[in-house]
C-alpha cells in the first residue's frame, strides 16, 4: 500500500503534465529553419531565420554569413507578432498602406513588414517564423518556404 501512494504521489504530478496539445518540437524547428536556409541560398540571398513557440519563447535562431546584426532582432520581432496575431505580417504592411493604416502602428507588438508567418499544427497555432535580411518581399518568400517545410 504504500508503495502505492509513493508511487502515486511520484507519478501523479509527471501524468498530468504530458503535452497534451500540439507544439513545435526542436526537430520541427530545425527542420523548418532549414527548408527556409535552404531557399535562400537558393536565391543568393542570407538572412536571419528565427521560429518561436506559440508563447513567443526562442526555440532556434540561425544567423547566416554576412547579415547584418539589426536583423537578429527584426526577425525575433517579425515571428513574435506573427504568433501573437496569428497572421501573416503582411497583413500589417498590407494595413499599414492602406487609408487609417497608421492605426496597426499603436498595436504592442505588430510589425507592419512581411517576412512573418504563424505556424499551426491540426488547426492549433504551435509557433511562428521570422526572417529578415533581404527586402520584405523576399523574406516572405524565405519565411513561407520554411513553413511549408514544415
Amino acid at each position: 500500500m504504500k508503495k502505492l501512494i509513493l508511487f502515486l504521489f511520484l507519478a501523479l504530478p509527471i501524468l498530468a503534465t504530458a503535452q497534451t496539445k500540439p507544439y513545435l518540437s526542436l526537430n520541427d524547428a530545425l527542420r523548418i529553419s532549414d527548408a527556409a536556409e535552404a531557399k535562400a541560398k537558393s536565391e543568393g540571398w542570407n538572412v536571419v531565420i528565427c521560429i518561436l513557440d506559440d508563447g513567443g519563447n526562442l526555440i532556434s535562431l540561425r544567423r547566416m554569413d554576412g547579415v547584418q546584426i539589426g536583423s537578429i532582432e527584426v526577425a525575433q520581432a517579425k515571428a513574435k507578432s506573427a504568433v501573437f496575431f496569428k497572421r501573416s505580417t503582411k497583413v500589417f504592411e498590407d494595413g499599414m498602406k492602406a487609408e487609417g493604416g497608421a492605426r496597426i502602428a499603436t498595436l504592442p507588438n505588430a510589425v507592419g513588414v512581411e517576412g512573418g508567418l504563424p505556424i499551426f499544427k491540426d488547426g492549433i497555432i504551435v509557433g511562428a517564423i521570422g526572417i529578415s535580411g533581404v527586402t520584405s518581399a523576399q523574406d516572405g518568400i524565405i519565411a513561407e518556404a520554411g513553413v511549408k517545410g514544415y
